[in-house]
């Protein structure tokens, strides 16, 4: 279906086909077992194939109950709304449901405009919202942005944890709404204490809203319910929700919003459907979500993100002084990073210095590609030319899991400290196909 990724896959030894999935597992078609610290991109919070969501969508379709009949007043949609209006509070009281994220982010852009009758709009640098043209539009990634130009005007991106940069970004007062991650997903960046709230309030001072993309970061992954709960005093105009709460089985997004924004978008009964979509309140994604909090609450899953978590950030913190490699262990719950950058020795000096002059996005893949090939866990790169991978597993990990990862995390450290070595020519081939791809790109005029 895409052969570009076809071939992405099967240069770093990730083109397999997978046959079986249960919780925090896989299987390929020829029965290997493997750990899951990718969790479809932080969609498999509860697991996958959980039994309370695949025996509700199973009764739901036994019912004969419609879905979609678009003029009427769908009950599960309701009940949807309300569970997360009960686990959200913060005067979120009305919820649009979406397909995704992204949509989710489409959304909020639209509100936020409509509401405050401004045009612009502020991100982070560094963040990720989506490859929509909207969401594309406050990416702060130009390697999404490039060949899809012009996109939304009057959007400009601030640095990440800086409060001086972003008041000064909203004094024009033409700013619709700051937009933000509060943990990034590319490159698992951390706020400081309190500049959430900060931020929020410097919103509201100058009349713009504060939008919060929990969509990575919410459904019980930081060990809360949402990330911004681990700070006290953040007040959001727009919360977006996707990914987890599908339980993923089917896709559905949430954007809970303040009576105060929903009422400037939908101002009229001529403005009923101003913002609308086919498949938004779709029954099986509504019981899907319902099922997902139920499974949630049921295996106390935010309590074993937090316990997990930390002892994951343990044993990686207690390698970091064992390993030249490892600069910087930072995250929250079962949201990870791990940050490399350049030895003190000589001879792993020359080494990283060679592999980056080949290609500043291949060091860790030096890590990803053998816990894959010889520990069967699979992990990714946090993001384009940052030396930094990135652990989002299911929440329904245990100790034995742990085990698993740091074990054979040490040992792929160990043999990446040895150079030159095995792992090291696996990089240098990737490194030749990536400088022979560049070579025979056409040059821009």
């Amino acid at each position: 279906m895409n052969p570009q990724w076809a071939r992405v896959l099967r240069t770093i030894g990730f083109d397999r086909t997978f046959a079986k999935a249960q919780g925090q597992y896989l299987w390929d078609v020829e029965g290997n077992k493997y750990l899951d610290f990718l969790g479809g991109y932080a969609v498999a919070n509860i697991g996958r194939n959980h039994p309370t969501v695949r025996r509700a969508l199973v009764d739901l379709l036994q019912t004969d109950h419609p879905s979609m009949v678009q003029f009427e007043t769908p009950l599960l949609s309701g009940l949807l709304a309300e569970e997360l209006k009960k686990r959200i509070g913060r005067g979120l009281d009305y919820v649009f449901f979406t397909n995704s994220g992204t949509e989710g982010i489409e959304a909020a852009i639209k509100f936020a405009k409509c509401s405050t009758g401004r045009p612009g709009i502020v991100f982070a640098a560094k963040a990720f919202h989506g490859l929509s043209s909207g969401s594309l539009s406050i990416n702060g990634d130009e390697g999404f942005r490039d060949g899809f130009g012009p996109l939304l005007p009057h959007c400009r991106s601030v640095p990440f944890d800086d409060l001086p940069a972003l008041e000064h970004a909203l004094v024009s007062h033409d700013v619709a709404a700051f937009i933000v991650e509060p943990i990034q997903g590319k490159g698992v960046n951390m706020p400081s204490p309190g500049y959430l709230a900060e931020a929020a309030r410097i919103c509201h001072r100058h009349g713009s809203l504060f939008v919060v993309d929990e969509v990575q970061t919410g459904i019980g992954r930081t060990g809360r319910f949402l990330a911004i709960d681990h700070e006290e005093g953040v007040e959001p105009d727009i919360i977006v929700l996707a990914k987890a709460l599908s339980g993923a089985h089917v896709p559905v997004g949430a954007v809970l919003s303040k009576r105060s924004v929903w009422d400037q978008v939908f101002s009229s009964m001529e403005r009923a459907i101003v913002h609308s979509s086919t498949f938004h309140q779709g029954s099986l994604a509504m019981m899907a979500g319902l099922a997902s909090l139920k499974a949630l609450d049921e295996d106390d899953l935010v309590a074993n993100a937090k316990r997990m978590g930390q002892l994951l950030m343990d044993g990686l913190h207690a390698m970091k002084s064992k390993f030249e490699f490892i600069h910087n262990v930072r995250g929250r719950g079962l949201m990870i990073g791990l940050e490399f950058g350049p030895p003190r020795s000589l001879a792993l000096r020359t080494g990283w210095s060679l592999i980056h002059a080949m290609d500043d996005n291949l060091f860790p893949q030096a890590v990803v590609l053998p816990l894959m090939d010889d520990h069967r866990i699979i992990t990714q790169v946090a993001g384009h030319h940052i030396d930094v991978i990135k652990l989002i597993p299911p929440l329904c990990i245990n100790e034995d899991d742990v085990r698993w990862f740091l074990s054979g995390f040490e040992d792929v450290m160990r043999k990446l400290h040895q150079f030159p070595g095995p792992i090291w020519e696996v990089l240098k081939k990737l490194g030749k196909h990536a400088v022979t791809k560049r070579s025979r790109e056409p040059v821009p005029n």
